[in-house]
């Protein structure tokens, strides 16, 4: 189907990839599987990957292994599919650059629910964005954020890549500048959901995100935690 979305799934289980192959593909996507890192590879030397369902418990190279080597090549949205319940290792996926996390095992609906939300916040942009029309650009403390050309330029000039998780969070906040956000209105922005009981993905998005742009990550000046309420970006912003 052209222009539809083209979804790789990688995992070693050949009934899972299968279900997600033909459950995706009713949905309108293009699919492709691959049961390990070398698999993937050459799919994505072969085709524009739209989202990678990466399953995290995969045999030889590990699932976090592949996450970290596709963040230093890729900016590719990446949702972590893992067995693993342990909330350590949802957290560690993700730390090193997944933009959601679904455990198994799962409901194909919500899958395609996350699916979908994150597709939306990577691929579906404003026709204009890619016209000559202005783009809405937003500066603080020498940043600056680019909303519809999905770019963030540090205070030097130099382009800073983010993860979709990490820019869609920056933008709730550059545009709530001020107003101290919860987890859940962080997380409605950002992936559409609502915290669960245990959830820690904007904690760990925010520390990903102070690494990036604060001086010192452990004492931030941008972006502050508000104890039992959430955070808020405290620097003055003003529209381009």
């Amino acid at each position: 189907m052209p222009g539809s979305p083209h979804i790789l799934v990688v995992d070693d289980e050949p009934e899972i990839a299968g279900l997600l192959r033909r459950y995706l593909a009713s949905q309108g996507y293009v699919v492709s599987t691959a049961e390990g890192g070398a698999a993937m590879r050459r799919v994505m030397a072969e085709a524009d990957i739209d989202l990678v369902l990466l399953d995290l418990g995969l045999p030889g190279e590990d699932g976090l292994a592949l996450m970290r080597s596709l963040r230093e090549t890729s900016s590719v949205a990446v949702i972590v599919v893992t067995g693993r319940g342990d909330a350590v290792d949802r957290i560690v996926g993700l730390e090193v650059g997944a933009d959601d996390y679904v455990t198994k095992p799962f409901d194909v609906r919500e899958l395609a629910a996350r699916v979908r939300s994150v597709l939306r916040r990577t691929r579906d942009k404003p026709a204009e964005s890619e016209s000559s029309a202005p783009h809405d650009v937003i500066r603080f403390a020498g940043w600056t954020l680019d909303l519809d050309g999905r770019r963030l330029d540090s205070p030097q000039g130099a382009a800073v890549d983010l993860t979709t998780g990490e820019f869609e969070l920056l933008a709730a906040l550059v545009k709530s500048a001020g107003r101290v956000l919860s987890r859940d209105e962080l997380l409605e922005a950002t992936r559409n959901r609502e915290a669960g009981p245990f959830d820690r993905t904007i904690d760990v998005q925010v520390g990903r995100l102070r690494r990036k742009i604060e001086t010192d990550p452990q004492r931030p000046e941008l972006i502050k935690s508000v104890r039992g309420a959430g955070y808020v970006l405290t620097a003055r912003v003003e529209r381009a």
